[in-house]
């Protein structure tokens, strides 16, 4: 029986040479995430984004929950191992293109933190490429710190910024 569940991110940017274009690469990861121990709860549909960082090329990401009873670091080392199955690298420039990302983002237990990963994930608040695929299957999702859900935050980050007509420039 799983005593967690865990929302995921999900990106690639890179051809795979068995599995093919980008959105391919996310569609062969989410069907991984389906095997013993993880148990495949939901996933988005995937979307397109434009890169952080100095890669040119678009992403394509989706969001899955998945259920396990790993506990938050035995889980990242199962999905390093995944990520090093599709052809991923450890090291190297940041935010480089690469076949395939996979970040942990929420879990149910609420906070983690053990030097070397962070629950919830330090910077998914700021990123509409993992909020709107995530409020599709995980919209009353709570951010622990904010309290707010996963749905409220992708409105936030949707939202256009108003100005104040008081300090609008001259």
């Amino acid at each position: 029986m799983a005593d967690h569940r865990y929302l995921l991110g999900l990106g690639s940017n890179m051809r795979h040479p068995r599995h093919g274009s980008p959105k391919a690469v996310v569609e062969a990861a989410l069907r991984e995430l389906d095997e013993n121990p993880l148990s495949l709860g939901a996933a988005s549909p995937i979307v397109g984004s434009a890169p952080l960082g100095p890669s040119q090329r678009r992403y394509a990401n989706a969001a899955a929950i998945i259920a396990t009873d790993l506990e938050p670091r035995d889980l990242l080392d199962r999905l390093k191992k995944l990520e090093a199955n599709f052809g991923r690298r450890a090291g190297g420039q940041r935010w480089r293109a690469r076949v395939l990302d996979i970040d942990i983002v929420l879990w149910s237990g609420g906070i983690w933190s053990d030097g070397g990963l962070t629950i919830p994930h330090v910077a998914f608040r700021q990123r509409a490429f993992v909020l709107r695929p995530a409020a599709g299957i995980a919209a009353d999702w709570r951010d622990p710190l904010t309290g707010l859900t996963v749905a409220q935050l992708a409105a936030r980050i949707a939202a256009p910024k108003r100005l104040d007509p008081r300090r609008a420039p001259a």
